[in-house]
């Protein structure tokens, strides 16, 4: 049986991609009946593309992959909480749980008291240590 963890690892090596590539580190795979049907990173300066965030580019991989809109029956696996951006296209899909590894108490949806669909599952702190040290080190590194 595969758990949380397990997925998050996989969400954790598509961070180390875009941290590689000097994106914002944040990663996220998109998971049905078990099997990875998604997976990305952040493309914003790749893309020069405001709106490609991991989660968007996941999204969309997965409705393409699932022939339809809507993403019931599967789960995100985000290693940073989504920005209002994302949220907001996380409840239009309809996705039935997202599963959260560091919190952004600055730019995250949560603390910004919005919803996702009232059906989706949000699950926080999962490998939180890792994946938030990998953001901290990235921006530490900026500065």
């Amino acid at each position: 049986m595969f758990t949380d963890e397990y997925y998050m690892k996989l969400a954790l090596q598509e961070a180390q991609d875009a941290f590689e590539k000097d994106e914002v580190p944040v990663g996220c795979v998109i998971v049905s009946n078990n099997r990875v049907i998604a997976r990305s990173h952040n493309l914003t300066e790749t893309l020069n593309d405001v709106t490609a965030h991991a989660e968007m580019q996941a999204i969309t991989s997965a409705a393409n992959f699932l022939g339809g809109k809507y993403l019931t029956n599967c789960t995100l696996y985000v290693t940073l909480e989504p920005c209002v951006m994302c949220s907001g296209a996380l409840s239009w899909s309809q996705i039935s749980k997202v599963v959260i590894g560091a919190r952004d108490e600055r730019r995250g949806f949560i603390n910004k008291n919005l919803q996702l669909h009232p059906k989706t599952e949000i699950v926080t702190g999962i490998l939180e240590n890792e994946c938030s040290s990998m953001v901290k080190e990235f921006f530490k590194a900026k500065r």
